[in-house]
């Protein structure tokens, strides 16, 4: 799967949560500074030639909505991640972010948890 632009996840963010929308939608649900009406627009027709979107047709206004998933594309994102810099390993990723503090003991003790229950172990 293509990886977004971060101006195109800025997009991608509200639209997910939104479902369907026209841009005018997704406009009012993007932070300050807002861009451009004309942006947006722009950016939609982009993703919708990536094939992250697609539309309806409403007279000459277009409703976009996802063609993939936020699970599916943090999903794809993720696989790349661990792929292209911890040599397929999740274990080093975990590892990585005990070490830069991002990931503490109790969260790391929840997460150990999931995994019990998820394995039918809890």
């Amino acid at each position: 799967m293509k990886q977004l632009t971060q101006a195109e996840e800025e997009i991608m963010l509200p639209l997910w949560n939104l479902e369907k929308a026209f841009v005018k939608e997704v406009l009012a649900e993007l932070p300050e500074p807002k861009p451009a009406y004309n942006t947006v627009s722009t950016i939609l027709r982009i993703l919708e030639k990536k094939g992250f979107v697609g539309h309806e047709a409403f007279g000459k206004s277009h409703r976009y909505y996802p063609l993939i998933s936020e699970k599916d594309y943090r999903k794809s994102l993720t696989q790349n991640l661990v792929s292209k810099f911890f040599k397929g390993s999740g274990k080093s990723l975990v590892s990585e972010l005990i070490a830069e503090k991002e990931l503490d003991l109790e969260s790391l003790d929840e997460l150990l948890n999931e995994l019990r229950k998820a394995d039918g172990k809890s």
